[in-house]
């Protein structure tokens, strides 16, 4: 397994969070820099997408669109097809929520280039409920050809994706959360688009996760190691395209998968997952998601416990798994 310079206490009381949108502002000042191609536009929200920085930085080069995401969508597929690099940002609740059907005839129909920045997904976006809380945006997305699907572990690896997405010719969505969350990468632990990241090895489970549940699916592997299971922990940073063959040597070697998503299963992480086992390797599943339920208000870290999207409930599907395969 290649080094993957991850934080050594994941546990820790003092670990270091930052919301992973803050990394997708720095990431876009830096793409900025690299290529002046590269252009933004906002739908009323610069500050809360951390388009701010780039917006100041290349005023030139930025357009505030107001409330208007579908407008947004197609400004961005039109300077594409000029030979921008345009990132379009939003709530995930309004872009791709409001503006799908935009997204899929005038950028992915067309295949351009266009970064779709969905920020404040999933249910820890907290009190402001169901509406804004996107859960939704995973399938949506990974249903549309010619569309990547990212979603980062934490705020250094929303910055490489970032400029990874600036380098790539296809069009991109990559999905950001609201709060503060634990830091686990570092500057050098390695990112690529349509790559998976062992990053933790074991032989009796494996869990698959991505975005902030990455986090929670390592704390579980830690509640395991105290019952003397040994759990892989499989880092999806990229839904689509898909790394199948990371995920199906870690499900052949351990013959148990557990998947982790804030978001609904049902065509999410978990969906992928499950197709890709139905298809290729038959393997006893649980998937840790949304299961055909909005969210509610809430503190963020009432609601991920609410719903069942932590640590210890990561560590319970697995027990339920291996006493199954007994």
């Amino acid at each position: 397994m290649a080094e993957m310079h991850l934080i050594n206490d994941v546990r820790a009381k003092d670990i270091i969070k930052e919301p992973n949108r803050a990394g997708f502002g720095r990431g876009l000042v830096a793409a900025g820099d690299a290529n002046k191609n590269v252009v933004a536009a906002c739908a009323d929200l610069t500050d809360s997408t951390k388009m701010d920085a780039f917006a100041k930085k290349y005023p030139e080069r930025f357009v505030e669109m107001g409330i208007a995401e579908q407008n947004l969508a197609t400004f961005g597929a039109g300077l594409a097809a000029g030979g921008k690099v345009p990132f379009i940002a939003s709530y995930a609740a309004f872009s791709p929520g409001r503006n799908w059907e935009q997204i899929r005839t005038t950028i992915c129909l067309n295949d351009r280039p266009v970064k779709i920045i969905g920020a404040h997904a999933g249910v820890s976006v907290g009190p402001d409920g169901a509406t804004h809380q996107m859960l939704e945006d995973l399938a949506l997305m990974r249903a549309l050809p010619n569309m990547v699907v990212i979603a980062p572990c934490d705020s250094v690896e929303a910055e490489k994706a970032t400029l990874a997405m600036a380098g790539d010719s296809r069009p991109n969505y990559m999905r950001l959360a609201r709060e503060a969350t634990p830091i686990i990468t570092t500057a050098q632990t390695p990112f690529e688009i349509g790559k998976a990241y062992i990053f933790r090895e074991g032989t009796d489970v494996t869990l698959v996760a991505t975005g902030t549940m990455t986090y929670q699916a390592l704390v579980a592997a830690d509640i395991l190691a105290k019952d003397g299971i040994s759990a892989e922990v499989v880092h999806v940073p990229t839904i689509k395209p898909l790394d199948e063959k990371t995920i199906l040597a870690s499900a052949k070697k351990t013959g148990l998968v557990v998947t982790a998503e804030e978001a609904q299963i049902n065509g999410g992480l978990g969906g992928a997952v499950a197709e890709l086992l139905g298809e290729q390797l038959p393997t006893l599943l649980k998937r840790i998601g949304m299961r055909d339920h909005f969210g509610e208000s809430g503190e963020p870290n009432e609601l991920i416990e609410h719903f069942g999207l932590t640590g210890p409930h990561i560590a319970m599907a697995a027990h339920q798994l291996i006493g199954l395969k007994k």
